[in-house]
């Protein structure tokens, strides 16, 4: 069986990727199956450099495909701030403070002029082939206050004005239908087969 390694730690996504590949017959692992723990420099410009980056780091130490994605909210008002800086924004990896900074930064700011949208680059490598890229996007608006208590990140503060909710009030398959990571990861299922097989 084939395997490819996503690069994430976090079970939620690695289960979403495994649905997907295992269907292919592709077996997943994932960073928290390595023994090593690989610290990587995201020094990248943008969300898909840094994916990149992540990606062939790995790929390069264990000789194996790798899927990396890389996502973060662009505020238009903020001049797309947080943007690659997203899960850093206030400090490492603090949701709170990162949720505190972004309603301080808006303060006072028409609900109209809050338009955001969150993205997502999805690439994958394995040796010896140009790698595959996929993105996707969701448009909504910050709030001014959170609504909703699931989710992670900025979705209690991320309004989706189609479905008239926040992503924290969203089912979680509501949220994999419409969210970036959603459009990406359907963008990657209808070009993976053929890169894979190429």
């Amino acid at each position: 069986m084939d395997t490819i390694l996503i690069a994430t730690a976090n079970s939620g996504k690695a289960a979403e990727y495994r649905q997907i590949f295992e269907e292919k017959g592709v077996l997943v692992k994932t960073l928290a199956d390595l023994d090593e723990n690989y610290v990587i420099d995201e020094n990248g410009q943008t969300f898909e450099e840094n994916a990149l980056i992540k990606a062939n780091t790995l790929m390069d130490a264990l000789n194996i495909p790798v899927l990396a994605d890389d996502s973060g909210l662009i505020v238009d008002f903020l001049h797309g701030a947080p943007g690659i800086h997203s899960a850093r924004y206030a400090g490492d990896h603090d949701d709170e403070a990162n949720k505190k900074k972004l309603l301080t930064k808006l303060q006072g700011v028409n609900i109209k002029d809050r338009t955001a949208r969150f993205h997502c680059s999805i690439v994958v490598v394995r040796p010896g082939v140009l790698p595959l890229t996929v993105m996707g996007e969701v448009k909504g608006r910050i709030l001014c206050k959170e609504q909703g208590s699931d989710g992670f990140g900025y979705d209690p503060l991320f309004y989706y004005p189609p479905l008239k909710k926040s992503f924290a009030e969203l089912t979680m398959t509501e949220k994999n239908t419409i969210s970036h990571r959603g459009r990406a990861v359907e963008k990657l299922q209808e070009v993976f087969d053929a890169w894979w097989q190429g």
